[in-house]
């Protein structure tokens, strides 16, 4: 028997720089968010509570967290910059750096790895001449593409995965993906396998700090994701009754 070795593990990190640019927004900018800013807050009872979609909120303004846009959250919320930093960088979602047009994330995680996910990451950082990280360069018009790679979607039933701004493209290979950025950067996306139609980051961001419509038709679950509930009613499975309540 032959045998066939398979080298897992987190590829390298990408570049994770303390949070810089400007530290103050211009009025203007300022009073504009602000106004986007007392939509977001008029849903939380507790204004601490928006600190998430804020910082969407301020992503979307330069691609990026700023200090402008750290002390912009801190200043509403009655927080310390040091609090709002400490929430900022914990989550991946958040980016130090600018992000281009479109974000591409391709999973590396396992069970993506195994059905191709390391081929096509490498495959692209050639084809883009980028590393994980990095961005493409604004020439002659064209979209700007920042190539990551991620951890787990949640979407191994398709694996092997790639993201662009959030939105599945699923069952990639190197070549799909390949034609995939040459749309992007073309200025023809090809529409998500699946979720709400592509956009770019930055309006993917207010999207997420809950200023624009999330609602779009295809959001349903594809047939691989429900396979498992279909063999369990073929087999007359159900979840068992829940508990009543203790006394």
């Amino acid at each position: 028997m032959s045998e066939v070795f398979l080298e897992l593990g987190q590829r390298p990190d990408e570049v994770g720089p303390p949070i810089n640019g400007p530290a103050a927004y211009p009025e203007d900018v300022t009073a504009r968010l602000t106004a986007d800013a007392e939509q977001i807050l008029s849903r939380y009872p507790d204004a601490r509570s928006a600190l998430l979609p804020l910082l969407h909120l301020v992503q979307a303004e330069n691609g990026c967290l700023t200090p402008a846009g750290i002390g912009f959250c801190a200043t509403l919320l009655g927080l310390t910059d040091a609090e709002v930093t400490a929430v900022a960088t914990f989550y991946s979602m958040y980016r130090r750096t600018p992000a281009g047009d479109y974000l591409v994330g391709v999973c590396t995680n396992t069970l993506c790895a195994i059905m191709g996910g390391d081929a096509i990451l490498d495959a692209l950082q050639e084809h883009l001449n980028l590393r994980a990280g990095e961005t493409t360069d604004s020439a002659e018009g064209k979209a700007t593409v920042t190539l990551e790679h991620i951890e787990c979607n949640a979407a191994c039933d398709y694996a092997p995965v790639v993201m662009v701004n959030w939105e599945f493209y699923d069952n990639q290979t190197p070549s799909s993906a390949r034609d995939l950025v040459d749309g992007l950067r073309g200025g023809t996306p090809p529409e998500p396998t699946r979720g709400a139609p592509l956009c770019t980051f930055r309006e993917t961001a207010r999207t997420l700090a809950g200023l624009t419509d999330p609602h779009a038709p295809g959001g349903a679950p594809g047939a691989a994701t429900l396979a498992g509930l279909r063999e369990a009613r073929k087999r007359g499975m159900s979840a068992p009754e829940a508990p009543g309540p203790v006394t």
